[in-house]
């Protein structure tokens, strides 16, 4: 059984990297596809592998370096806050009885139910509008409107 030739095996890698790339589009698979591509070029000129992998290692690397910071820039994303932190000081309505000692309440904001807990331990009951103060883990914290 014969193995691949070298330049079939940096064509692979390369369309590998490409692939992980169109997968995730982290701007990171990016730079060694282009590196697997260059080797490839490399290996059909008749470089020897360690010309080939050195090549390989050093444009991934340099690419990554130089060009990862350009690619942030250009793209810029924009933070965008979690559900967690977006329903703080909006308004809710109760869709059962808030009892901090029972350790039960469920609220309805933005579409979305959560577990609730009264901030001053007041029972509220359902129907209730109330103003989400802060949030503790998955539990938000609220008060009657």
């Amino acid at each position: 059984m014969e193995l691949l030739p070298i330049w079939a095996i940096w064509l692979i890698l390369c369309g590998i990297f490409f692939i992980i790339e169109i997968a995730t589009i982290s701007f990171l698979f990016l730079w060694p596809g282009i590196g697997a591509f260059i080797a490839f070029i490399i290996c059909i000129f008749g470089f020897d592998l360690k010309v080939q992998i050195s090549v390989f290692a050093f444009i991934s690397v340099i690419l990554i370096i130089f060009t990862k910071p350009l690619v942030k820039k250009i793209f810029k994303m924009k933070d965008v806050p979690m559900n967690n932190k977006s329903v703080i000081g909006k308004n809710g309505v109760v869709l059962k009885t808030i009892d901090n000692k029972s350790g039960k309440g469920q609220i309805k904001v933005s579409g979305e139910v959560w577990s609730a807990r009264s901030i001053n331990e007041d029972i509220i009951e359902e129907g209730t509008t109330v103003l989400i103060d802060s949030i503790d883990g998955v539990r938000l914290n609220v008060k009657k409107v």
